[in-house]
């Protein structure tokens, strides 16, 4: 079928914009292919360095014949998406060998949980730990040692950390290698109701501990739709995982039949076979496209509004929020996860999961599937669902109808017309709401402003009972230059108790939301933000808002006049016990707006004619 109209003019947008960015960039990674030395190019005492511990992979990698793979994980044995990795590299070391190659760790990457940290200090450090997450893979991949490279990683920001930082070596290709989720335990909306009891006094301690212990019980991801398996998901609608292998849980047979032939696929597209496929070529923009049509289609996480234009930025590519918007318009919401349904991503598999999605987006023009994948066959190869036939990994075609239909729909019969994600304007400036995890009825709020600073303040409000019946929180100084851009998802439950109530309440922030935060709704990401002066800054308590998700309206009913001439507010003093927030003044100070990425680190490419005076000043050819 023909591509649909709108999602072939996004996509042209997107290349004519980036035309020169991503001239730029293409130039440097073919540069960096030519100049940049394999091991047995390196001096001796370069590569005896590169080799000496690897014991029984020492001779191959002495011979320099046998493609090395450069391992990045981001194990740790705290959380439990990350546990899994533990044995990773011992187990990818011996499939390497298999298949006539040698893989090495390369490096380690910090991983910190959003779910630890929520309404904690830790969490202003969570969005640069995206950008340290980069320049760490970067450290990792600079030896010259390597000729692919094999990705662990799998929650919020660890992902788009290792996409920019393996795009910063896009001549090297990479594979993603996923751990799976933990089997699905207390549903996610019974964990919700005792947040909400205890929220509203009716719960103990005891009783929260209790229900948030047995919703995250075992080894691997968090079940919910949140923004670590958006991840997956947007992974496998650019062809950098391989087909069907997100949502396959730690210790089934499948999930080692999956990273075994992540191995050999990675070994399979290196320059020393015939089929190179290297991260930067294959990130174009029609994979970012299918990223954010697979994203909307399925109602994930808004912090990829951040993400994945930081990941384009990495590739070359210049993204908007308008780009977006505007695909968000055509495409139709096919799943309802939680927080926008009942289901979790064990059930959303079950019911037909990404092949399912990708089949249906496919067949109605509104997926590129003529992107260069991982594996040969593009995306069409990614509707297929896989299994075991003894030890051998094979795929299936997707069975044409949903096992479960209040999961999964096909385009025929979708649960909403517009995708999961709407950008909101207005005199406060622009910013994004997720309709697909608010009811209908909820979208549209008229109600008072009250305004506070910290989220602690909000809730001492309601101690108080000195809180109005209806009102908009309006949560400032919550930006990437004002502390690092923090998740206000502790606040859902106080809210959420509300909204049960018959109250009418909505959130309006310069902050972020937690992937996993649905039902109140809410205006996020609002640009300028309040450091910088936005309008944001000059709102006052009493002010009455509008907000409304399906017309895409975010607005303060006070003259123009009148908000202009306000004095906007000054920010907070930090305060308090510092706990590592002062190692990242500079992230702070140098943060682009969050439509630019929130980015903290450049990532802009070398122009071509200085990356060729480089090359030839180091005597390449």
């Amino acid at each position: 079928m023909s591509l649909h109209p709108c999602i072939v003019e996004v996509t042209d947008r997107i290349r004519e914009r980036s035309r020169a960015t991503r001239a730029d960039y293409l130039a440097r990674i073919d540069a960096a292919r030519l100049a940049t030395p394999h091991r047995f190019a390196l001096n001796c005492g370069n590569l005896a360095h590169g080799f000496a511990g690897s014991e029984e992979d020492k001779p191959a990698l002495k011979a320099g014949r046998a493609p090395n793979l450069g391992i990045v994980t981001s194990y740790n044995d705290m959380l439990s998406a990350h546990a899994p990795y533990g044995p990773y590299p011992d187990f990818i070391k011996a499939s390497a060998r298999a298949v006539g190659a040698t893989a090495q760790v390369a490096g380690g990457v910090p991983a910190m949980c959003d779910g630890v940290t929520q309404g904690r200090t830790g969490m202003e450090l969570s969005l640069f730990s995206r950008d340290v997450i980069a320049q760490a893979t970067a450290i990792a991949l600079c030896h010259d040692m390597f000729d692919a490279t094999l990705c662990l990683g799998i929650c919020d920001k660890i992902v788009p950390g290792l996409l920019i930082g393996a795009l910063a070596f896009g001549h090297l290709p990479t594979v993603f290698v996923p751990g799976g989720p933990m089997p699905s335990g207390l549903s996610n909306r019974a964990k919700v109701v005792v947040r909400e009891r205890y929220a509203s006094g009716e719960a103990s301690v005891e009783d929260l501990l209790e229900a948030e212990s047995a919703s995250y019980h075992a080894p691997g991801t968090c079940t919910f739709y949140g923004t670590a398996n958006s991840n997956q998901v947007l992974l496998e609608a650019m062809g950098l995982q391989l087909p069907g292998s997100s949502f396959v849980n730690p210790g089934n047979p499948l999930r080692a039949a999956f990273t075994r032939e992540a191995v050999r696929r990675a070994a399979c597209i290196t320059t020393q076979g015939e089929d190179y496929r290297p991260i930067g070529r294959l990130l174009d923009e029609r994979a970012i496209v299918n990223a954010i049509v697979a994203l909307l289609a399925t109602g994930g996480s808004t912090n990829h509004t951040i993400h994945f234009v930081a990941v384009a930025r990495a590739a070359g590519l210049q993204v908007t929020w308008e780009d977006f918007d505007a695909i968000a318009r055509v495409v139709p919401l096919l799943s309802r996860i939680y927080p926008n349904g009942d289901a979790d991503v064990n059930q959303f598999a079950a019911a037909g999961g990404t092949a399912f999605v990708f089949r249906e987006l496919l067949g109605g023009g509104l997926m590129h599937d003529d992107i260069e994948t991982i594996v040969p066959g593009g995306m069409r190869a990614y509707c297929d669902e896989p299994r075991l036939d003894g030890d051998a990994l094979v795929f299936d075609p997707v069975p044409t109808t949903s096992r479960a239909s209040e999961i999964l729909r096909p385009l025929s019969d979708a649960f909403d017309p517009h995708g999961g994600i709407a950008l909101l304007q207005g005199n406060l400036g622009r910013s994004l709401g997720k309709p697909s995890a608010v009811k209908p009825e909820h979208r549209r709020i008229e109600a008072p402003a009250v305004v506070v600073d910290d989220a602690r303040v909000l809730k001492l409000l309601h101690e108080q009972d000195a809180l109005p019946r209806d009102f908009i929180a309006v949560v400032r100084f919550q930006g990437p230059r004002a502390n690092g851009m923090p998740e206000q998802h502790s606040l859902m439950p106080l809210l959420g108790v509300m909204l049960n109530a018959g109250r009418r309440v909505a959130l309006v922030t310069d902050g972020r939301l937690s992937g996993a935060s649905g039902k109140v709704p809410s205006a996020i990401h609002v640009i300028p933000e309040a450091v910088d002066g936005g309008p944001i800054a000059r709102v006052r308590d009493g002010d009455m808002l509008l907000l409304d998700l399906d017309a895409a309206v975010l607005v303060a009913q006070v003259s123009d006049e009148e908000l202009a001439g306000r004095e906007p507010a000054k920010p907070r003093s930090e305060g308090g016990v510092d706990l590592g927030r002062g190692l990242f003044a500079h992230n702070r100070a140098n943060a682009t707006p969050a439509d630019e990425g929130a980015l903290s680190i450049s990532v802009a490419p070398f122009s071509t004619g200085e990356l060729v005076a480089n090359v030839l000043n180091e005597g390449g050819e």
